[in-house]
């Protein structure tokens, strides 16, 4: 007897298999989603796109390179991801691989977000400068290592002492990943472009400069006047409002099936909202 006899069984074998192998392909592209991997998928992409069309114009030459590349490509995927391929190994172990259901992605999303507006909103009353910027879609590993190691979880009361004044951390910039603080003191490339106002200090040329580079959402409270802003793809909102502020950071940050705030717009570069 085998599913061969009963063809139900078979479909239903065939179904949950190709449930299972989807979900497994999903998992993995969440693990490796906000890191470098995915633009080097791309790069994969591209490589074999060459290969079919050189296969097509008959280039042999070219198409001889594509070959050795995708022939030695397993073990170079292995050494190229190898920390996401531990990550993914060590969430296995731990049984996370297959958790944290929508609600429970909801509540992390909704304290990241509240957990910093009440360390803006502190820091802004009394003026401590601040430089928060929040990993998204991109990987930020390189900015990540030029700062100090934290790896802990987010609480407003952390945030706000890592940028007290005179404290060895309050220099340079804090980033988050996920719902983790992954360094503090971290150095952002400044933005060089000529239509900055030249009332803006470092830190605001520092956030929009990571805004150009990455897709990363970066908070900026000033020293001087206390005035909170934020950068995204190169766009600069200056002088928000607390609700204004609150409004952004959820349209941003949490993910619209789970979102249940309707989402503000963004304004242009360098207009103030009220």
């Amino acid at each position: 007897m085998s599913f061969a006899d009963f063809p139900f069984l078979k479909y239903l074998a065939n179904t949950v298999d190709i449930i299972l192998v989807w979900y497994v392909i999903y998992k993995i592209i969440t693990i490796i989603r906000g890191t470098k991997a995915v633009q080097l998928l791309n790069g994969i992409f591209v490589i074999l796109i060459i290969k079919m069309l050189s296969d097509y114009f008959q280039l042999q030459t070219l198409g001889w390179m594509m070959q050795q590349v995708i022939q030695w490509g397993a073990l170079a995927l292995i050494i190229i991801f190898q920390g996401e391929l531990r990550r993914a190994l060590e969430q296995l172990g731990r049984g996370k691989f297959f958790s944290r259901s929508v609600v429970q992605e909801h509540e992390l999303q909704q304290q990241l977000v509240e957990s910093i507006v009440k360390a803006v909103d502190y820091m802004a009353k009394r003026r401590i400068g601040a430089l928060i910027t929040i990993e998204r879609e991109t990987g930020m590993s390189d900015y990540i290592e030029t700062g100090i190691a934290l790896d802990s979880k987010i609480s407003s009361e952390l945030l706000i002492n890592i940028f007290i004044p005179n404290t060895p951390l309050h220099d340079g910039a804090v980033i988050i990943q996920k719902t983790n603080i992954a360094a503090a003191a971290c150095y952002l490339p400044l933005s060089e472009s000529p239509f900055i106002s030249k009332e803006l200090g470092t830190r605001h040329r520092a956030a929009l400069g990571i805004s150009e580079v990455t897709d990363s959402l970066t908070v900026v409270v000033s020293e001087e006047t206390g005035a909170i802003s934020i950068t995204k793809n190169g766009d600069l909102h200056r002088e928000l409002k607390l609700d204004a502020f609150r409004e952004m950071l959820s349209s941003a940050l949490i993910t619209p099936s789970t979102k249940q705030t309707t989402s503000s717009k963004w304004s242009w570069k360098g207009k103030k909202n009220e």
